[in-house]
C-alpha cells in the first residue's frame, strides 16, 4: 500500500502574517506492516521515492531506511553478539574493529559509508602496515558489510570493488619448520645447541635469553621469569624491551631439560648466566651471529635467531592458543601487535576465519592453517 497526498503547513510570523507551504506526504507500508513516511517539495519526487521503495519490496531487495541510520559500530557490535565464534575469531574481530576500524568510521551512519571511504581507509592502512595486515583488517570490515547487506541494512556492500595492496609472498611471515629447527640445533656448535632449544621453546628475544640467569628459572613450577635482558658482556643488564615484556612463562619439560644439560655440560657464569661463550663469558651479539650463520649455511636456510620466536608463536597458534594469551607469552605491548604480526597464521578450522581470509584475498585461495609448518610440534620426545 502506498499513497501520496498534498500537505499544507500553516504558521504565523511574529508580525502576525499567516503563511503557508505546500509539501507532498509520501507513504508506503512494508511487508511487516510498518509505515514509512517522507515529505517532498514536489509531487513527482515523492512518487519516484514510492516507486523505488515498492519496487524493492516486489523484487525482494528492499532496504529498511531506518536500519541504515544506525552507526557502523552499533551494527557491528549487535552483529558480533549474534555470532557463535571460536575465541581466536572473536579476538580477531575485536582487535581489528576496536584498534583499526572503529576509530575511523565507527561513529558514521552505516548507510553513509561509500566505496570511496573504504578505499581511502585501505590507503591509510597501506601507508603504515604490511600488505598481509591490510588484507586482514579489510577482511573483517568486508565480512561485517557483507552481513549488513545480507540482512538488508544496506542495499549492497561498500567494500565491493575495493583495490587492495598486492600480496608479495615474501612479505608474509612464514615460520621455519620443526625440521629446520632440529637441523640447526644439530649443526650449530655444541655449546649453543641448548640455546636453540630454549629459544624455540620459549619465544624469548635474543637479549632476554642471553641475559637469563639460574635464579630466573623454576624447576618446581616449570616457569621462566623474564624481567631483564643482557646489556653488555661485562655483564650488565637492562629492562626488557617494554614494560609489557616483563612476564613469567610456563615452559615445557624439554626447555628445562636443555637448561639443566647446559649447566652440567658447560657450567654457568659467576653471575648466574646460563649461556656463555667458549671462554665461559657472556655471549656477545657478534659471537652468537657467527655461530648461527655457520649452522644456517650448513642447513641452507636464511633464518635468523628471531625466527625461533616466530616459530614459537606459530606452534601456539597451531595448538589453538588465543591471540591474547600469545600476547602475554611473547611480551607484546598489546594484542593488536600480536594480531598484526601473526594473524595471518590463524588456522582454518573456524568457518568465520576462513570467510575473513577469503574476503581479504578478494576471492583468491583461502590460506591454510600455518604456512611452512610440517611435522610434529617441538615437544619433549619429538
Amino acid at each position: 500500500m502506498a499513497t501520496i497526498r498534498k500537505h499544507t503547513a500553516r504558521w504565523t510570523t511574529k508580525e502576525g502574517e499567516v503563511r503557508t507551504k505546500v509539501r507532498w506526504r509520501a507513504v508506503y507500508v512494508d511487508r511487516a506492516g510498518e509505515e514509512h513516511v517522507k515529505h517532498f517539495d514536489r509531487k513527482t519526487e515523492g512518487q519516484d521515492w514510492i516507486d523505488e521503495q515498492t519496487a524493492g519490496l516486489v523484487r525482494g531487495d528492499w532496504v529498511n531506511p531506518e536500519l541504515g541510520k544506525q552507526t557502523f559500530k552499533a551494527y557491528a557490535e549487535a552483529w558480533r553478539a549474534r555470532q557463535v565464534h571460536a575465541e581466536s575469531t572473536r579476538t580477531t574481530f575485536e582487535i581489528a574493529l576496536n584498534a583499526h576500524i572503529y576509530p575511523k568510521i565507527g561513529d558514521w551512519r552505516i548507510d553513509s559509508i561509500r566505496q570511496a571511504d573504504v578505499q581511502e581507509l585501505v590507503a591509510k592502512w597501506s601507508a603504515t602496515a604490511a600488505p598481509t595486515t591490510v588484507h586482514l583488517r579489510y577482511g573483517v570490515l568486508a565480512i561485517v558489510m557483507k552481513a549488513a547487506a545480507k540482512e538488508r541494512v544496506l542495499a549492497g556492500s561498500p567494500c565491493e570493488g575495493t583495490r587492495l595492496p598486492r600480496l608479495d609472498p615474501k612479505s608474509a611471515l612464514v615460520p621455519i619448520t620443526t625440521d629446520v629447527v632440529k637441523e640447526l640445533s644439530e649443526m650449530i656448535y655444541p655449546r649453543y645447541k641448548n640455546l636453540i632449544t630454549v629459544l624455540a621453546g620459549t619465544g624469548m628475544r635474543r637479549g632476554e635469553i642471553l641475559g637469563l640467569t639460574v635464579d630466573r628459572v623454576s624447576t618446581d613450577f616449570n616457569t621462566i621469569r623474564v624481567d631483564r635482558q643482557l646489556r653488555t658482556t661485562e655483564p650488565t643488564w637492562k629492562p626488557p624491551k617494554t614494560p609489557s615484556s616483563v612476564r613469567t612463562m610456563a615452559v615445557p619439560d624439554i626447555v628445562l631439560e636443555a637448561i639443566e644439560d647446559q649447566k652440567k655440560t658447560f657450567g654457568i657464569h659467576e653471575s648466574g648466566l646460563i649461556f656463555t661463550n667458549s671462554s665461559g663469558n657472556p655471549i656477545g651479539k657478534s659471537t652468537l651471529w657467527m655461530a648461527w650463520n655457520t649452522a644456517a649455511k650448513k642447513v641452507k636456510t636464511d633464518a635468523t635467531p628471531h625466527d625461533l620466536r616466530h616459530y614459537f608463536a606459530s606452534m601456539h597458534i597451531r595448538a589453538g592458543t588465543s591471540i591474547k594469551a600469545l600476547q602475554a607469552l611473547l611480551g607484546h605491548k598489546n594484542a593488536a601487535e600480536t594480531w598484526d604480526t601473526y594473524g595471518h597464521l590463524i588456522g582454518d578450522e573456524d568457518e568465520t576465519v576462513r570467510a575473513v581470509l577469503q574476503a581479504a584475498l578478494g576471492g583468491g585461495p583461502v590460506l591454510k592453517s600455518v604456512p611452512g609448518i610440517s611435522g610434529d610440534p617441538w615437544a619433549a620426545g619429538s
